[in-house]
């Protein structure tokens, strides 16, 4: 890690973690689109997949508008959850509707931690006059509310619904 001695220090090791984290993500969300047992999951889950691509290309117009390379910083973070995703997913005895509220559960603990982090870097790039940036990483920002939302009402519609009842052995 760089030597933190400003905002703008912290803002570029921010969008350099945050590039970490898409790009797990650009890797994760097919294995969890496969692992979804309720096709509007599986659906939801294949464009965001697309939309996290869209994400990181995004990201690396933010390092280009700001005249720095696009080079990712692990992000320790999103590492973490995804390996409890895969935990998950890897277990042998869950009813795939139940499986399917917990996917929705991990893949909006993501959801959380990116909008976290795009609302910290939009600020700061508000703060430190860095306009373009500031509008990119608003749009990406709108984004993941807009899909924890759509993982909102999916699961309060149909899949918690689903996982909701016992099924007669």
């Amino acid at each position: 890690m760089a030597a933190l001695k400003s905002l703008e220090d912290a803002f570029i090791h921010e969008l350099q973690d945050l590039l970490s984290a898409e790009q797990q993500l650009v890797k994760a969300l097919p294995k969890m689109a496969k692992k979804a047992s309720t096709p509007e999951l599986r659906e939801a889950f294949e464009e965001h997949a697309a939309m996290t691509e869209t994400q990181v290309e995004r990201l690396k117009q933010v390092f280009e508008s700001l005249g720095r390379s696009g080079r990712a910083e692990k992000c320790d973070g999103m590492s973490g959850i995804i390996k409890e995703g895969e935990s998950l997913m890897s277990s042998k005895n869950a009813e795939p509707e139940v499986l399917d509220a917990e996917l929705i559960a991990a893949a909006q603990k993501v959801e959380h931690y990116e909008i976290a982090s795009y609302g910290t870097v939009c600020q700061w790039a508000e703060q430190l006059g860095f306009d373009e940036a500031h509008e990119l990483l608003g749009q990406t920002l709108a984004e993941e509310k807009e899909t924890d939302a759509k993982l909102t009402k999916l699961a309060k519609k149909q899949v918690n619904v689903q996982a909701g009842y016992e099924k007669e052995e």
